[in-house]
């Protein structure tokens, strides 16, 4: 369907089924038109690909990808969207929308049953509320997909494409760099959004690793060691991994020396392979 970045036919729709926007559930509909074909074309849909869509809303997004995907499935929390991407989609025989919550879906079982073989992507704008939480489920469970093309809240994309080791970068930096590239690929108004948000966002692509960026004994001790050592981020490593691991400041202090690392860093100021070598000490 064209002309669904047009306020007045998003408006028509919605009312012909007494939709209401959701503020629960961060319900910002895109009005921009160049936005949606931009991300689309940059997000790596194409023949033979195949894209995940999470929360299309009203399907401005999703009618891009269709143009140019061999198959989008999009998944929608919210169930009285359904009748409305029902129509906004017509248009279309390449695409399947499941009413579900991204979180407590099966996306290894979803690829598997519905792109048989093809190449996956991932593409969609996120609310804000629950971006962390989205994107670090698509890269922790190791699906088979190539790249996952977002749009995000602007500071959560500076911090997650920072570069780890500076003073930008947090536990979500090291976690999106420990298994993919990021880069940001172009801003967003807030103006480009109905209802228009109060911060201005950016979409960002995340070019998924075949195997982290380093190589860990445990993957779990080497996120307990990031979690523990941004938790108190204004102290020292010293302080705030011992009391994040419950491991002694002695030991702590004895083991970053073994390192190489200032008893005097902080967090911000370790790169992935000092986060490394700390958990593969401690594990030994």
């Amino acid at each position: 369907m064209e002309r669904l970045s047009d306020i007045g036919t998003i408006k028509e729709i919605l009312s012909k089924h007494g939709f209401s926007f959701s503020k629960g559930l961060g319900q910002n509909f895109l009005i921009n038109p160049s936005v949606c074909p931009r991300m689309a074309e940059m997000s790596g849909a194409g023949e033979k690909v195949g894209v995940i869509e999470i929360g299309p809303g009203i399907g401005v997004l999703t009618n891009e990808l269709c143009k140019l995907a061999e198959k989008v499935v999009a998944i929608e929390i919210d169930k009285r969207l359904i009748p409305v991407l029902s129509e906004t989609l017509s248009d279309y025989d390449n695409v399947k929308v499941i009413n579900e919550d991204v979180l407590k879906i099966d996306l290894n079982k979803l690829i598997e049953e519905e792109f048989n073989g093809m190449k996956v992507v991932v593409c969609a704008n996120l609310p804000y509320y629950i971006t962390s939480p989205i994107i670090m489920k698509l890269l922790e469970e190791n699906l088979p997909i190539e790249a996952i093309t977002v749009m995000v809240q602007k500071e959560t994309a500076q911090r997650m494409c920072a570069e780890v080791g500076t003073r930008q970068s947090g536990a979500v930096t090291v976690a999106v760099n420990y298994y993919s590239k990021p880069e940001i690929l172009f801003n967003v108004s807030a103006g480009s959004f109905m209802p228009a948000p109060k911060v201005d966002s950016a979409v960002i692509k995340l070019n998924v690793f075949d195997k982290p960026a380093v190589q860990v004994q445990d993957s779990k001790m080497f996120f307990k060691v990031v979690k523990s050592a941004f938790g108190q981020r204004r102290k020292t490593l010293p302080n705030s991994l011992s009391s994040g691991l419950g491991i002694s400041k002695l030991e702590i202090n004895n083991l970053l020396s073994e390192c190489g690392i200032s008893l005097t860093a902080r967090a911000e100021q370790l790169k992935l392979e000092d986060f490394k070598n700390i958990a593969d000490k401690i594990q030994g």
